[in-house]
């Protein structure tokens, strides 16, 4: 497949040409080489790994320093897609100066080409000193799981008018502030559909309905491989959690009645340096 990393320009572009934008996460080197050869326009280095990758229970203790490990990996096998990657809780809200110098370092020691950060009019100050700095930021508007407690939990935002307006707004700020695009968590289909159409950038949705620019999911979700919890926005793709579970299961069936190694997955020795070994 002959296939190219997409400048910022060239995504904004898909907007306006009404043709839909593909994201997904990867948190390692062989899951980001397969995405690679996928048409996949973006991958997604997200703090969600704190759950998939790692056994937190929440994005919360995710650290700098696994996101820049995690960011490395994938960008040591995407060649070909634009990848983005979460400034993780605590990395961002302290200062300004702080969300710039994080921010510096998921691309200059990462190797990412953009950020994510979480939240609205709190952030746009934020967000225009880290785009000032020449570093592309991705907003994230709706569910913000940093923030999850706040919001009540893991559940769908802005479900009545008032939420819903500020969120517009919100929205607008992060556009004006300099964000090249907007991830949409958990909202109503037809808040999606009236942000996608008050910003001139492209909306990615997750949860959010058909309307946004684009889709992002959780590659693990999509694969069937995080079996915790199936949020209800997710399509199953595949079943590889069962798959494995199988393979598995096979594999020490085999080691126990010993049908594995066969013959053709083992190395000999020639028969006559056999020979001189039980000779002694």
């Amino acid at each position: 497949m002959d296939k190219r990393k997409l400048t910022l320009q060239e995504l904004s572009e898909l907007k306006r040409q009404g043709r839909k934008i593909r994201m997904i996460t990867a948190y390692d080197y062989p899951m980001a080489v397969l995405v690679d050869q996928s048409p996949m326009e973006m991958i997604l280095v997200g703090d969600s790994l704190g759950m998939v990758v790692l056994g937190y229970e929440s994005t919360v203790p995710v650290t700098m320093a696994d996101m820049i490990h995690h960011t490395k990996a994938v960008v040591r096998g995407a060649k070909n897609t634009l990848v983005v990657a979460d400034l993780p809780f605590m990395s961002y809200q302290v200062s300004v100066a702080q969300a710039v110098r994080n921010a510096g370092r998921l691309l200059k020691e990462g190797g990412a080409d953009a950020v994510k950060l979480e939240g609205g009019s709190a952030v746009a100050d934020t967000v225009r000193a880290i785009v000032k700095a020449g570093i592309p930021v991705m907003g994230h508007l709706g569910l913000t799981p940093q923030t999850a407690t706040l919001l009540g939990g893991l559940k769908a935002q802005a479900r009545d008018a008032a939420a819903a307006r500020a969120l517009v707004a919100d929205a607008r700020l992060l556009e004006q502030a300099g964000a090249f695009s907007l991830v949409l968590e958990a909202i109503p289909a037809q808040l999606a559909e009236v942000v996608t159409r008050e910003v001139s950038i492209p909306t990615i949705g997750i949860g959010a309905g058909p309307h946004c620019d684009g889709q992002v999911l959780v590659l693990h979700d999509a694969l069937g491989l995080f079996q915790r919890f199936v949020p209800k926005f997710v399509k199953q793709y595949a079943a590889l959690g069962q798959s494995v579970a199988e393979a598995l299961s096979s594999y020490c069936q085999e080691v126990a009645e010993g049908s594995f190694p066969a013959p053709q997955h083992c190395f000999n020795m020639k028969k006559e340096e056999l020979q001189k070994l039980l000779e002694g």
